[in-house]
């Protein structure tokens, strides 16, 4: 499992890491909390592309349906099919069981853009005021 301490954050929560040219994509715990009783999730097809900063996906919970970015430009190789059959993975098990795709990355892409968990930490501090 992953520790948070060892991700890269999106301003819109999505967490990241990244092995060779694989990044892992989920959503943080904060942004689990924040969303509370998950109903329904929609993430895309493999192979499909997409772009830094653009909707990917939706999660809906039984308050709002809230947009999925993606952290990163690149291809869709693989989503979480359990995680769609038992949304309850991304609550017991944000950091590991609980991702939601894995994205080839863009050539030339990284992760720089993104939040260390110490702004990150920052950055919720601030939204939760």
């Amino acid at each position: 499992m992953l520790s948070p301490e060892q991700l890269r954050y999106a301003e819109t929560h999505e967490w990241s890491v990244l092995e060779d040219d694989i990044a892992t994509i989920g959503i943080s715990d904060f942004a689990v909390e924040q969303l509370t009783d998950l109903v329904f999730i929609e993430l895309p097809e493999v192979g499909q592309q997409v772009t830094r900063s653009a909707p990917f996906g939706e999660i809906e919970s039984v308050k709002a349906v809230s947009d999925l970015y993606s952290p990163v430009d690149g291809e869709i190789l693989e989503i979480n099919q359990a995680l769609v059959d038992d949304l309850s993975l991304l609550s017991s098990d944000p950091y590991g069981n609980g991702w939601l795709v894995k994205i080839r990355i863009a050539s030339g892409t990284s992760l720089d853009h993104l939040l260390d968990f110490k702004a990150y930490q920052e950055q919720i501090a601030q939204e939760d005021h």
